[in-house]
């Protein structure tokens, strides 16, 4: 059997307690990362795991400390793929410090785990997965509209109708800060992050505008979702093997796909926990 030391991500980038919510917030943007597992500076065990979900759900909590999950789920490098997918699946964790001899060595995401997906699913249509809630929305809502919408659905991504209610993009809650509409400099220095302005990215900004727009208080721009979306989004059918879905997801580096029937009408969401889900089966 495959192990987690096998596909997980080794030497992953930490940081340390103590410290700020920002040291966090700098190396996502500069690495492009939704989460890291935090360790202690006087040893370097393991003391936490902070994703970028954790900062938006304490946006004025400005200590790391305060912000980490400080007892995450750990895995073992010894762990087999079908153990770490069934954490993954029933606990819906996504980010999994692996831990040995009470020492960081690594990390695990459901990206990791696509790979080992590819082999197992190819005979097993999209249909026949347990599919997330879909939250589709109108291609005219307004931003601000939208954004409230990922917020209390709880979901990263929304499919976006058009008028006769056929899919016509796909927006995630990264789409919402486009650089036409916001200057990435002024969005690092309103976080106090203005310093840093020599290492980032724009991608790995947009893992944490939101919080910016939360923190400063800041309108989202008075555009429709239309204008924003991803049009003519990749999409799979839902007799498309998993197998194959799975390889769409990790080439193009997407977390979710929307599900189509025959007729190319909506009908699901696939996440790509979803797609790891068939490992703990």
């Amino acid at each position: 059997m495959t192990t987690v030391d096998e596909v997980m991500t080794h030497n992953p980038i930490t940081a340390e307690i103590p410290g700020s919510r920002n040291d966090v917030l700098k190396l996502m943007v500069r690495h492009n990362l939704t989460g890291l597992p935090i360790i202690k500076k006087v040893d370097g065990s393991l003391a936490g795991m902070v994703t970028r979900n954790d900062i938006f759900q304490h946006p004025e909590e400005d200590q790391l400390a305060m912000v980490m999950n400080r007892e995450p789920l750990v895995l073992s490098p010894q762990d087999t793929v079908e153990t770490a997918a069934a954490l993954m699946t029933t606990k819906r964790v996504t980010h999994f410090p692996v831990v040995e001899g009470g020492k960081l060595v690594g990390i695990l995401t459901p990206t990791d785990l696509l790979n080992e997906v590819e082999k197992k699913a190819s005979n097993i249509p999209v249909e026949e997965l347990a599919l997330d809630p879909c939250v589709p929305i109108y291609q005219e809502t307004p931003l601000r509209a939208a954004l409230v919408t990922f917020k209390a659905s709880r979901v990263n991504a929304l499919p976006v109708l058009d008028a006769n209610g056929r899919l016509a993009g796909i927006i995630t809650d990264r789409d919402v800060f486009n650089k036409s509409l916001i200057n990435g400099s002024v969005a690092l220095t309103a976080l106090g992050m203005g310093d840093d302005e020599d290492s980032w990215s724009w991608d790995g900004l947009r893992n944490i505008m939101k919080l910016w727009f939360e923190v400063s208080k800041i309108e989202m721009p008075a555009v429709p979702v239309r204008d924003i979306m991803v049009r003519s989004p990749t999409t799979v059918f839902k007799k498309t093997n998993v197998s194959e879905a799975a390889r769409t997801m990790r080439r193009n580096d997407f977390g979710q796909l929307p599900v189509v029937d025959s007729k190319e009408n909506l009908v699901a969401m696939l996440y790509d926990i979803n797609a790891v889900s068939i490992l703990a089966q």
